[in-house]
């Protein structure tokens, strides 16, 4: 690999830089040395982007699993892995075991399981998973139910200055549910829970950050009510984020009406009006961080009736051809997307990347935001194509990928 690059003819998305403006980005040792209209220098190979979009590469919070031909495909480069494994990530010899997974061309982000087992009844060794290699700690599927443990958690990762990844359920309402409550789970006589259950997990989270000064994100927010204590909570100065998938954004629980297992999440798909809540919250900024919610599962675990079936999507490589809707739509400008996508994500766990920035890791994507293709479930590059959008046409392509400057 050539030490030296500069790319130019791009669209550059890079803080303070109009990318109707093509810039030339130059690469030094894997890092980005210099933005700017300066001409190619004879040391440097030159990579003409014919116009593209260059973007920060795509850090994905919170995924169930390392699926790197999935997320090539899909433009990310760094991606935070769950702590629901099996073994759980309880231990530093397991944070240090995935941490190597995909390296070099993709890095894996190990989250540390919040308790022993994610049992949620005594704390895991956050202290020395942190020296591992951990940049956060995550309460895996479920919600800690234990508020006493809760807080003594938040104080502990306070003091490592560590931010808490949270499920966002009070596992009291949700036991055994399967659906939102409401017309459709009624209509398909399927176990349903409140959606209030997010926001009671949430205010009694929002109560113990105020308690403790630790630094939560709550990985999804998918409820009007939720959202706005995520709102206030913000208003109020307190140190919260959240996030959340396409699949919350772009469909309610009517995806659910033929028994469709594809759509079955966790949380569960919610009503129209909650999903126009979360619309109005991507404009809005209250949430800061979209994500795939990677989750392959095969034939073995969805094809089952409903109740029985695995929760979760292939989201990987539907990412960004779906978040793109949102510029389309209006919502947000390119800029704001890759905040959502990439800068966000990367503050949060504390990575030298996510920003087209002088400094920061080339972990770079060319994208063609306007190439059509169809999302097809039987073509997918993930292990598992268990994908609620089958079919959908849509627009936007990674057409190259780079890690640290080096072409994948």
């Amino acid at each position: 690999m050539d030490m030296k690059q500069i790319f130019t003819n791009a669209q550059v998305i890079a803080p303070g830089h109009d990318m109707a403006q093509p810039l030339n980005l130059a690469i030094d040792s894997g890092h980005i040395t210099g933005i700017g209209s300066e001409a190619p220098s004879p040391d440097q190979k030159i990579i003409d982007c014919k116009g593209a979009i260059l973007a920060p590469g795509i850090i994905d919070l919170a995924v169930f699993a390392i699926d790197k031909p999935a997320f090539h495909f899909g433009g990310i480069t760094r991606a935070a892995l769950m702590p629901d494994r099996s073994p759980v990530l309880d231990l530093p010899a397991m944070i240090k075991h995935n941490a190597s997974e995909g390296k070099p061309d993709l890095w894996s982000h190990p989250l540390a399981a919040a308790t022993k087992g994610l049992k949620g009844i005594e704390l895991a060794e956050i202290g020395l998973m942190k020296e591992a290699g951990a940049r956060a700690v995550a309460t895996g599927r479920s919600w800690i139910a234990d508020s006493g443990i809760m807080l003594k958690l938040l104080h502990y990762c306070r003091s490592l200055d560590m931010p808490v990844v949270v499920h966002s359920e009070d596992s009291g309402l949700t036991a055994g549910a399967v659906a939102t409550s409401g017309e459709t789970a009624t209509r398909l006589g399927l176990s349903s829970a409140p959606a209030s259950a997010e926001a009671l997990s949430i205010a009694r989270d929002i109560a113990l950050v105020r308690e403790s000064g630790a630094h939560v994100h709550f990985r999804q927010v998918t409820t009007t009510q939720g959202l706005s204590l995520i709102r206030s909570a913000k208003a109020e100065g307190l140190p919260v984020t959240c996030g959340i998938t396409p699949a919350h954004l772009f469909l309610s629980e009517i995806a659910i009406s033929d028994f469709r297992t594809f759509a079955k999440m966790s949380p569960p798909l919610r009503s129209e009006e909650d999903r126009q809540s979360c619309l109005e919250a991507i404009q809005d900024g209250t949430i800061d961080v979209i994500s795939s919610g990677h989750d392959p599962r095969g034939p073995e675990g969805k094809r089952l009736p409903f109740a029985e079936a695995d929760t979760g999507m292939a989201g990987a490589e539907t990412l960004l051809a779906l978040s793109l809707n949102l510029v389309r739509d209006g919502l947000l400008n390119m800029d704001r997307l890759f905040d959502l996508l990439s800068a966000n994500p990367a503050k949060i766990l504390g990575v030298n990347a996510g920003q087209i920035v002088k400094g920061r890791e080339a972990d770079l994507i060319l994208v063609d935001a306007e190439k059509p293709w169809q999302i097809d479930a039987r073509r997918m590059a993930a292990s598992a194509g268990n994908t609620p959008f089958d079919k959908l046409p849509v627009q936007g392509r990674v057409i190259a990928i780079y890690k640290g400057g080096k072409a994948l």
